[in-house]
């Protein structure tokens, strides 16, 4: 039995659906599936019922998920316990900060070289839940939680990119207009898996007094970009311009399609020098963000 396993088994159980968890720790759902056959056969027990509908803990599941939470728990603890205070902070984000991020490093590296600052990709809600329990020092978001734990600063907002086909009929200009998009479909995940995103969408078409037409969900293995390949007359949603060939890339006139990023922090943890400089290298103006 290893704790990435009893990782695995937690995310299924909270999630109930391996495609979910899957997505939830960054690895593939053959994978999940894998090592969650692999715990069953070290425990010789069933841990889930899996039907085409649906995946429900077994009674031995509902046993162990407790004592394996407390396990990565504990885990957690260690890690924070040995950690030299003030010399070492740990970053959690996603890919999607990834440039942001590797360079406010690179700033903090240049002014304090003995610095050890570790850039983690965790999802968003283990994003929350390492920087609660003491286990990442920071974590960057998309949009706002209300933790009485929890400290929220507001680094920047950012404008989402509207991407469509290179053939679409609105793919020639630097601009569209949202109400524009509303003639066309748009392709998103489901709600449940991207709340936010849709909360934006949803506000800023009902300002014009619009409705979004949307069209299927993007299955949790596609990524939005590959999809319009296919539905070349549809568009989508991005958090920055990524060139590939074969997709235009725009931005929404109106200025409505924006998103606050934030960092969070521990409340009353005594943030280190480091945390505040790290923060403050990434709220620095570039050329790229817009911020407001």
């Amino acid at each position: 039995m290893e704790l990435r396993q009893l990782t695995y088994f937690v995310a299924v159980s909270e999630e109930l659906s391996f495609s979910r968890a899957a997505q939830r720790c960054f690895i593939s759902q053959s994978a999940i599936s894998h090592q969650i056959a692999r715990l069953e056969r070290d425990l010789d027990a069933t841990l889930f019922d899996r039907s085409t509908r649906a995946v429900t803990p077994t009674d031995a599941g509902l046993r162990l998920l407790p004592l394996a939470q407390q396990m990565l728990g504990l885990q957690t603890m260690i890690y924070s316990a040995v950690r030299a205070p003030g010399s070492r902070i740990r970053l959690a984000a996603n890919m999607s900060f990834a440039a942001r991020s590797l360079s406010a490093i690179a700033d903090i590296r240049a002014r304090h070289p003995d610095a050890e600052v570790e850039f983690v990709i965790k999802s968003f809600h283990h994003r929350i839940d390492a920087v609660a329990s003491g286990d990442a020092d920071v974590a960057l978001i998309r949009g706002h939680i209300d933790r009485a734990d929890l400290q929220v600063k507001q680094l920047w907002v950012e404008d989402l990119i509207v991407a469509t086909a290179a053939t679409h009929p609105l793919a020639q200009s630097e601009t569209v207009n949202l109400g524009d998009l509303a003639d066309y479909p748009l392709l998103m995940p489901p709600a449940f898996e991207q709340v936010l995103l849709h909360k934006v969408i949803r506000e800023s078409f009902e300002k014009i007094g619009a409705t979004p037409m949307y069209g299927a969900p993007i299955p949790s293995d596609h990524t939005a970009t590959m999809e319009l390949i296919s539905y070349p007359d549809a568009w989508t949603v991005i958090y920055a311009e990524t060139p590939a060939t074969g997709i235009s890339c725009m931005r929404e006139a109106g200025g409505r399609l924006r998103i606050p990023v934030s960092a969070v922090t521990r409340s009353g943890a005594g943030r280190s020098i480091l945390v505040e400089e790290l923060i403050a290298f990434m709220t620095a103006p570039t050329p790229h963000r817009q911020t407001g």
